[in-house]
């Protein structure tokens, strides 16, 4: 689930350059108003025109004007934003006082509806204000008439980030000692020394996230919510609705997690069942089994062999384009694969890419996991992912012997295992883990090739809500809301609050991306 947030981010790149190059040029526009050779009439309008107000009062909250930037990009997205203080331990008034940082993507509309939009980030461990250009054009025809509100989960962002990127990175990807639980358990140690003058990881749980999110609504004004969760994000949703139905109107859920699994427990399973569909279309395409035979075997077979002989290779950084050296394990070969199988413009590049490397050019491979585990920087080291998962699953987790055999293996459970060994737990309540039941309108959205939370999971969570629909979004992978007319369908969703009435035909446009027989693409 680490990719869900920068998958969120590159689908929406280009909608919202667009949006931004506008504004851009309407601002330019009227500065140029009152250059020299503008009219003087026109002049003197602008030189009285009232500035625009800086803050804004919602509620009981005072918001300023912002600018939220987007990671790796010079992109940013006009917001109100507003720190709000609460206490790290809710139980204890005096404990230490944090701020969590919050941004609302004000409505257009002169009276906006009551109801407001939250999105609700993924991870473990993603700022949701790092998500506020895609939010924006995702929910652009909504925000006609109502605000949305982006709050970084405590933890995150800029709510005290439980960030540990100096330390030895716990999920290093390139290391061969990665598999060592020791070494993991060592790692997770040194991040919560780091992290102990300023966080009490016990207090960056769910449930404690879910009382912040519970504060900050009656601050802006007690306003009813449309929650929008991806990933990690489906699970703050329905914790939020168990606990506060009556400030919930609608819920969307994209890459759903149920409330009884334990995060981590399937990732292996989940991962081999996307990679076998992503691989049968390979070897069903005439051209694509001709050039790269059976990509899973190819895969099984490479990963044997690295299992026997774990080496040091070279390949041109794609970023840099000087030659680098890692060692290329069976564990690596697992975390590549893992991050290709997110988007469908990725994994349309594995059976190329292993083939590939199982002939001795890992360039291909290890030069595009470069780029993607850049966009999982904000992840690495995450102490409020550590402190979610060890309060909230941890316990539930064991190794399982049919997972052994497959590509991750069980190495993402006894990693997990090792650092909630030695990280602090918060408390999770009884019924944490038991399904959603309510009668609230909700939408859930799938990806038909999702590697971590395949469709079968929002058909679960589906089962106990009367008023829910599933859309499979086909050719899909993991966060989807952004994909194809899913905007429009959410739009029409939240407006209207019918999900069976909801014609999703025009998702039947989707399409897998064509899977690449070479660098100049797939076949005509």
């Amino acid at each position: 689930m680490a990719l869900t947030g920068r998958t969120l981010f590159r689908r929406g790149v280009f909608a919202v350059g667009a949006c931004l190059l506008a504004w851009h040029q309407f601002f330019h526009a009227k500065d140029e108003s009152a250059s020299p050779s503008a009219p003087v009439a026109v002049m003197s309008v602008a030189a009285q025109a009232p500035a625009k107000p800086r803050t804004w009062l919602l509620g009981s909250v005072t918001l300023t004007a912002c600018e939220l930037g987007q990671p790796n990009s010079g992109l940013s997205t006009a917001a109100w934003c507003a720190d709000f203080p609460v206490s790290e331990n809710r139980d204890d008034p005096h404990s230490r006082k944090i701020k969590l940082k919050l941004a609302v993507l004000r409505s257009s509309a002169q009276v906006p509806s009551r109801d407001m939009l939250v999105f609700l980030a993924g991870g473990p461990g993603q700022a949701a204000t790092d998500a506020a250009s895609t939010v924006s054009s995702v929910l652009q025809p909504l925000r006609a008439h109502r605000d949305v509100l982006l709050l970084d989960q405590r933890g995150t962002g800029g709510s005290n980030a439980l960030s540990c990127k100096d330390s030895n990175n716990v999920t290093a990807q390139d290391d061969e000692d990665s598999d060592d639980v020791g070494k993991i358990r060592s790692g997770a140690a040194q991040c919560l020394k780091q992290l102990s003058p300023r966080a009490d990881p016990r207090y960056y749980t769910t449930t404690v996230a879910v009382q912040d999110l519970e504060d900050v609504r009656k601050a802006l004004g007690s306003p009813v919510f449309d929650l929008i969760g991806v990933s990690y994000g489906t699970r703050m949703a329905q914790q939020y609705l168990m606990r506060h139905p009556d400030a919930v109107r609608s819920v969307v859920l994209d890459s759903v997690v149920p409330n009884s699994l334990a995060l981590g427990e399937s990732f292996a399973q989940t991962l081999d069942e996307a990679l076998k569909l992503q691989f049968a279309r390979c070897t069903a395409e005439p051209a694509c089994k001709q050039r790269f035979g059976d990509p899973d075997q190819t895969l099984y077979q490479l990963r044997d062999a690295l299992r026997a002989n774990p080496h040091q290779v070279s390949f041109r950084d794609p970023e840099t384009y000087r030659t680098v050296q890692r060692v290329l394990s069976e564990s690596s070969l697992a975390n590549v694969v893992r991050m290709f199988a997110y988007t469908p413009p990725t994994a349309a590049l594995l059976p190329m890419s292993i083939d590939a490397a199982a002939h001795g050019d890992v360039g291909p491979l290890l030069g595009q996991a470069k780029i993607l585990s850049g966009d999982l920087s904000e992840l690495m080291g995450s102490g409020m992912q550590y402190s979610v998962i060890c309060s909230e699953d941890a316990d539930l987790l064991t190794a399982r012997p049919q997972d052994e055999q497959t590509i991750l293996g069980t190495k993402m459970v006894d990693g997990l295992k090792a650092i909630c060994s030695v990280w602090p737990k918060g408390t999770r309540p009884a019924d944490f883990h038991q399904p959603l039941k309510t009668d609230k309108p909700i939408l859930l959205l799938a990806g038909q090739y999702d590697p971590v939370t395949p469709p079968r999971y929002a058909e679960e969570v589906a089962r106990g809500l009367p008023n829910a629909r599933v859309l499979v979004l086909k050719g899909q992978a993991h966060s989807v809301m952004a994909a194809g007319c899913a905007p429009k369908l959410i739009k029409k969703f939240v407006e209207e609050l019918d999900p069976k009435a909801l014609d999703a035909t025009c998702l039947d446009l989707l399409q897998p991306t064509p899977i690449f027989i070479d660098f100049n693409g797939a076949t005509p």
